[in-house]
């Protein structure tokens, strides 16, 4: 029997207002420590797969085909109240702009403290050490006056942190990162990488990584899909598809991201291979 914590078979997702599909069959399983990255324009229907899975589909958005299991569970048959069980405990979610999912008035460790307090069941004293013991864990300088301090007094790399520690505070099982480093200036998007890095290498956790960046895909990812309208137009392990691209929207999205150094992330796939592609730069 596999051990996948996530699997998803065929996923259709429609678009009621519009009437039609817009995910078209989308497959793929993550087992623990594995990293799947998804990539591709804006609306090809990478968030739209990663809110799937989470359960969060906006409204007039429906699963409408296919099959997704959590933790060896058919969510199609989930609750509301065995849904907000698994999230946080089983799967957590960075999105892009952390400003919009903290609290301005709260302070951050209270924000943390809560999470802590209603996913693991802590006493107040227990939830704001543990706060402070993951602000620690994701490399925050300190944690303790971190804790104290509001939103608005954190940089933008700081509360993408923030928003780490908040998401793994119930040791969930799989972690969705969703464009988590798009709005970082290159030296902080290397720390947070870093630090994801760490995470799954420490704990066991499964990544999700969802970004338009080939060369985040490359530095983290064991396999990546390449989206486009909705469809998966190519899919494999990392290094393959990305030195031996068979899709002519995958080799342009290469074509587009070569002036970033895209090739020291990878290791050859095959020596012929990277001679192949050391050539196109």
């Amino acid at each position: 029997m596999s051990d996948a914590i996530l699997r998803l078979t065929d996923v259709r997702i429609h678009d009621a207002v519009n009437d039609r599909d817009v995910v078209h069959g989308v497959s793929f399983e993550l087992t623990p420590g594995k990293v799947v990255g998804i990539v591709g324009e804006s609306g090809s229907g990478k968030t739209l797969t990663c809110r799937a899975v989470l359960g969060i589909l906006p409204q007039h958005f429906s699963v409408t085909g296919g099959a997704i299991e959590l933790a060896g569970r058919d969510t199609s048959r989930l609750t509301p109240r065995e849904w907000t069980g698994l999230r946080g405990s089983t799967v957590g979610a960075v999105f892009q702009d952390p400003a919009s999912y903290l609290n301005p008035s709260m302070r951050i460790g209270a924000q943390i403290a809560e999470v802590v307090r209603v996913k693991q069941r802590l006493t107040r004293r227990e939830a704001r050490r543990r706060a402070i013991e993951l602000l620690s864990a994701v490399r925050l300088r300190e944690p303790e006056l971190v804790y104290r301090q509001y939103p608005h007094e954190l940089s933008g790399g700081m509360l993408q942190r923030v928003l780490i520690a908040a998401a793994i505070a119930a040791d969930p099982q799989l972690l969705i990162a969703d464009e988590a480093t798009t709005a970082l200036d290159v030296t902080v998007q290397a720390e947070i990488l870093d630090l994801l890095t760490d995470l799954r290498e420490r704990t066991g956790m499964a990544l999700i990584v969802v970004s338009h960046d080939l060369a985040v895909v490359a530095q983290l990812c064991d396999e990546v899909l390449v989206m486009r309208a909705g469809f998966v137009v190519e899919q494999g392990p990392t290094a393959r598809v990305l030195y031996d691209p068979r899709h002519e929207y995958t080799r342009l999205l290469i074509a587009e991201h070569e002036q970033y150094g895209l090739d020291r992330f990878l290791e050859p796939a095959e020596p012929a291979l990277s001679k192949e592609f050391d050539h196109v730069g």
